[in-house]
């Protein structure tokens, strides 16, 4: 696998949680910079070192409220 997808929502009561798409793959985080480092821990960590996917993709899906 040389490329594996996270959709990264904004949790509800802050900070993100991410979402592996092809895998069962969670973590979640305070901060973007933060988000990233456990991202790179949970893919490591679940693929193994040798299997990691060279690209790690994070889609972040928000919600815009409008006020009319």
């Amino acid at each position: 696998m040389t490329e594996f997808l996270f959709l990264v929502e904004d949790a509800p009561n802050g900070g993100f949680i991410a979402r592996g798409l092809s895998e069962a793959i969670f973590t979640e985080a305070d901060t973007v910079n933060e988000l990233h480092e456990r991202v790179r821990d949970a893919v490591k960590c679940h693929f193994g070192e040798e299997d990691c996917p060279k690209v790690v993709r994070l889609h972040f899906e928000r919600d815009e409220i409008l006020d009319i």
